[in-house]
């Protein structure tokens, strides 16, 4: 039998499952988050628990055009039915807030921006599509040629979660990890004066305008996950 690798620092569900390492299967989680849904969910968990792993499997698990193989021989490929009904349906939006640091709010407001606009960009095709009025494609545009104003950040779910609807015909799995970093007292207190004063206030804009998009446009589930 060949000798499998530990996957120290890798968090990644499918470079686990295709490059041959360890994986201790967790997919039993998708079936409880299905059984005993939550329009929100939220898990707290200490760190290295494994949650972002964990997030980038639910990911791999219901996102269109997901290489279903991967959770072969797994526990959540018993439940077939389930399986059929939810995997690989749906699009996936999944942000880490984990890279929101700096020393000002300049600093962390650029790194939220880079966050937002690196997972927007996964979705730019929706630019060109017809069903969506251009009008509504604006913020959008903006993400894509980093031109966006501070109202398109505080909106930015609620439009992509909004567009992927539209778009797409189908409602959106929202995944967002580390989204209590801002509240994290040892990160406050290294930061300047006012840091927290002024991004904190971005940050729940972000989060809170999603929440108000999340019965029309998100689907079954929305997860939270932090440290």
């Amino acid at each position: 039998m060949q000798k499998k690798k530990l996957p120290v620092g890798v968090e990644n569900f499918e470079d686990i499952r295709k490059k041959g390492f360890y994986y201790i299967d967790k997919t039993g989680l998708i079936r409880d988050l299905l059984n005993n849904w939550g329009m929100v969910n939220l898990f707290t968990r200490p760190r290295r628990f494994g949650k972002t792993l964990n997030m980038s499997m639910l990911k791999c698990f219901f996102e269109i055009g997901t290489d279903k193989t991967l959770f072969d021989g797994l526990e959540i490929s018993q439940e077939t039915a389930m399986c059929e009904e939810f995997m690989g349906k749906f699009p996936v939006i999944f942000i880490s807030l984990k890279g929101v640091d700096g020393l000002n709010f300049g600093e962390a407001y650029d790194a939220l921006c880079r966050i937002l606009r690196a997972e927007i960009s996964r979705f730019a095709f929706l630019a060109k599509k017809d069903c969506i009025s251009e009008n509504v494609k604006l913020p959008l545009e903006r993400f894509l040629r980093e031109k966006e104003t501070k109202g398109d950040v505080q909106e930015s779910l609620k439009m992509l979660t909004s567009l992927l609807y539209q778009g797409l015909g189908q409602k959106v799995i929202l995944l967002i990890d580390e989204y209590d970093v801002l509240s994290d007292g040892k990160l406050r207190e290294t930061q300047t004066a006012n840091y927290f004063s002024d991004i904190y206030p971005i940050d729940c804009a972000v989060l809170s305008a999603n929440a108000q998009s999340c019965q029309k446009c998100c689907t079954l589930l929305s997860v939270l996950f932090c440290a």
